[in-house]
């Protein structure tokens, strides 16, 4: 009988580490930004988005993201960084942009993925660089 229990801790054990493991692995991968808004002071602006594309990418350890206005070389803008998730806590360490009042700074963000789609919100402030204003992104995977 002792054995059978330990036997099931153990597979207990193993099935609780793969589901934990799956949870980091289902936000990897290739994002497309369908949905943007942006509260700030008293007002909402919902990002047009059609002009652009706006593509996330995720890997274990590491995300990156840019920014292209479609049909030109104009207005390119990129980052990445390192981030850390527990459970839908995730938070972005901006380590490379253009704009050094950004860099380095910490993103807290809860995230949430259904199917295809990972939706990401939460303040940013930053004073040096003025902001601080609450955000909504919804991603599309790309297959």
């Amino acid at each position: 009988m002792k054995k059978l229990y330990l036997l099931m801790v153990i597979a207990m054990t193993i099935i609780s580490c793969a589901h934990n493991e799956n949870s980091t692995a289902s936000i990897k991968g290739t994002w497309k930004l369908f949905y943007g808004s942006i509260e700030e002071n008293d007002s909402l602006q919902i990002k047009d988005i059609s002009k652009s594309d706006f593509i996330k990418i995720i890997n274990a350890s590491h995300f990156s993201f840019f920014n292209q206005v479609k049909g030109t070389s104009e207005s390119f803008y990129g980052g990445a960084g390192t981030y850390t998730l527990n459970g839908n806590d995730y938070v972005e360490s901006l380590n490379y942009i253009g704009s050094t009042d950004l860099r380095g700074h910490k993103f807290p963000f809860k995230i949430e993925l259904k199917g295809d789609t990972l939706i990401q919100y939460g303040h940013e402030k930053v004073e040096a660089a003025n902001i601080d204003r609450y955000i909504v992104e919804k991603y599309v995977r790309i297959k």
